[in-house]
């Protein structure tokens, strides 16, 4: 497995980038970050870009004045036992670069697609391998290079841009720094060292790389450094001669500039007991098996961290709900479904299932029986208004003891107001079946994908209440209606009837007397008579009230239940549910479009799915290979 692990992490680096796992997101797991990977540090003209090309035999990097590197290059070279060399772009799958000189115009054109032409500078990486029979196994990440100061069309922030980008790659703990340092400058000063001091202060994953000692004043070397004596790290420092500007200049072959890198440290006194140690060839190689030693320590747990990750994404991707259906019939489907799964959450509220419905019951045997004991009968058929009602019922013609209509009239008008509480309780259960509405439209977590959808269920739903309130109101009210409208006349003809057993005595009263005298007398009898009349009439309407209040209490409930309950229960989105089946695909789209910060991490959550899965079976893979 150790000859394939650098391939291994260079695919599944290819396959992060690809499905934007670049390592600078924090709401998604980050197999990038997990991944070992050497980033290459140091300051504009240190010599990195020809570090880089020593390394890989080729010229290939763009040159020129101020920063020129303006994008990460992921640099992965692969080691081929035989053929022509060549190079991929990740961006370019399929096209293979023979022509190197082609590869560099193609690293700055997609530099400026990506940043235009300004100057800027983009954290987005460029992918590029290399295939020869004269690398090594290697993956380099080259930055921009660290400066001081902002050149003509830069923003004058660049400078901290630049060094936030280095430092964002060099800090994770998994990253090998090749802090790249010109050896004929003061070491102390070095951009490279400085910053990877600060995030690796005892040095323990860095490698220190002096660029130009052939270039050193007479009199002065770096042997102090090479041979860890100063500016000590944990790996030996590396020493390598770069091909000078003329060579550049000239196209000088790079294995003539490998060759006399050799012969100068095997020719300088100074540096000669070194020489095994030193060059860009050793340099690759040290770092190729340093690479291998670092991914076969963290595989384990790489693994770990995509099982995991994998399970977590899933489990999100459940929540957020399935994607939209492209085909009508697919829309259709998914809109009823959604559909019919609130509409059972919002029977399961008035079943009990679910809480809320037993608010409806306390409507019937609380606030109804109150508002009709609010009513007070027995004020409403107090004598005064007995009197009054009996005196007026006939008009100018009155009974003298037991005007029918004056019974009618104290009876209707009791009963007339039991309609405001028939109302309200009719209002009160509407309510109750909206407010359940909210509650299961909130529940119903497929409708919090699709806002629109949700508004238009939750609008179907009160709409559909609505005409079942207004039925509802007619029937209770219906029933106050008959009640009041046809009286139950064996009820009064149980009362005793004290009053008519002598016959009428207004006949019989002035047919005796004729004079004046008598009829006084027989008028104030008369009056006696008609007050202790009103007073029993009062309460014989009172208890006939009371009967009939009684009743309702029982036929109110039952009429709300039939005509709003029941009926939400039944058909609550039946209307909704034709319309549905009337609507053209445009429409029914129209009522799945979802938030489209939904839709945005659900597309990243399956493109970080798909990067795990393919990152698994490509380990398993490897793993099995061994």
């Amino acid at each position: 497995m150790d000859q394939n692990l650098i391939s291994l992490v260079n695919k599944l680096q290819r396959a992060c980038t690809a499905l934007g796992d670049q390592g600078d997101e924090t709401a998604l797991p980050s197999l990038w970050d997990s991944l070992p990977a050497i980033a290459v540090v140091g300051g504009q003209s240190s010599g990195k870009s020809s570090v880089l090309e020593s390394i890989v035999g080729k010229d290939f990097l763009p040159r020129g004045s101020g920063i020129v590197t303006r994008r990460p290059l992921v640099l992965q070279l692969q080691k081929i036992d035989e053929g022509r060399e060549y190079a991929e772009f990740l961006h370019l799958p399929r096209k293979k670069f023979t022509d190197f000189a082609a590869v560099r115009k193609e690293i700055s054109d997609e530099t400026d697609r990506e940043t235009g032409r300004s100057k800027q500078i983009s954290t987005v990486p460029i992918h590029l391998s290399i295939y020869s029979p004269n690398v090594v196994n290697l993956t380099l990440i080259d930055l921009p290079g660290l400066t001081k100061v902002a050149v003509e069309g830069q923003s004058d922030n660049i400078v901290m841009d630049i060094e936030n980008m280095v430092r964002s790659f060099i800090e994770k703990p998994n990253c090998i720094i090749l802090a790249i340092s010109p050896a004929n400058q003061d070491l102390a000063t070095s951009d490279a060292i400085k910053i990877s001091r600060e995030v690796d202060p005892k040095g323990e994953r860095t490698f220190g790389v002096l660029t130009k000692i052939d270039l050193m004043d007479k009199g002065t070397d770096a042997v102090e450094i090479l041979e860890g004596k100063s500016f000590r790290l944990q790996f030996p420092w590396i020493g390598v001669v770069n091909r000078s500007q003329a060579d550049i200049n000239k196209s000088v072959d790079m294995i003539a500039a490998r060759r006399r890198e050799r012969e100068y440290f095997a020719n300088t006194p100074e540096y000669k007991h070194l020489a095994r140690k030193m060059g860009s060839e050793h340099l690759g190689r040290v770092l190729s098996k340093h690479l291998e030693t670092v991914i076969k320590s963290r595989i384990p747990g790489i693994q770990s961290l995509i099982s995991k990750s994998i399970a977590e994404l899933e489990s999100e991707l459940i929540r957020l709900g399935k994607p939209i259906a492209t085909d009508a019939g697919g829309k259709l489907y998914m809109v009823m479904e959604i559909s019919r799964i609130f509409d059972q959450i919002y029977k399961e509220h008035l079943d009990g299932i679910r809480p809320g419905g037993d608010k409806i019951y306390n409507v019937f045997d609380n606030q109804l029986p109150a508002a009709l004991k609010r009513l007070q009968f027995d004020k409403q058929l107090s004598m005064e208004n007995v009197r009054k009602l009996i005196t007026e019922a006939d008009g100018y013609q009155p009974h003298l003891i037991a005007p029918e209509q004056g019974y009618r009239r104290l009876i209707e008008s009791s009963l007339v107001t039991i309609r405001g509480p028939a109302e309200a309780a009719v209002d009160a259960v509407h309510a109750i079946l909206k407010e359940l509405v909210h509650k299961a439209i909130s529940e119903t977590a497929e409708l919090r994908q699709y806002p629109t959808l949700r508004g238009e269920v939750n609008h179907a739903a009160i709409e559909s209440l609505d005409r079942m309130r207004d039925e509802s109101k007619k029937a209770t009210l219906k029933l106050v209606d008959m009640e009041s409208s046809y009286l139950t006349v064996d009820f009064f003809r149980k009362l005793p009837q004290d009053v008519e057993k002598g016959g009428n005595p207004t006949h019989s009263i002035f047919d005796r007397y004729n004079d004046s005298y008598l009829r006084r007398v027989a008028l104030t009898i008369l009056r006696l008579l008609f007050l202790s009349f009103s007073e029993t009439t009062g309460s014989t309407v009172l208890a006939y009230v009371n009967m009939v209040c009684g009743s309702l209490r029982n036929s109110i409930p039952k009429s709300i239940v039939y005509c709003q309950v029941r009926e939400a229960k039944r058909s609550l989105l039946d209307h909704f549910f034709a319309e549905m089946g009337k609507k053209e695909t445009k429409q029914l789209s129209s009522l799945l479009n979802e938030d489209p910060a939904v839709m945005e991490r659900r597309s990243a959550l399956s493109k970080r799915l798909e990067l795990y899965r393919s990152a698994q079976a490509e380990i398993d893979a490897a793993a099995w290979a061994k």
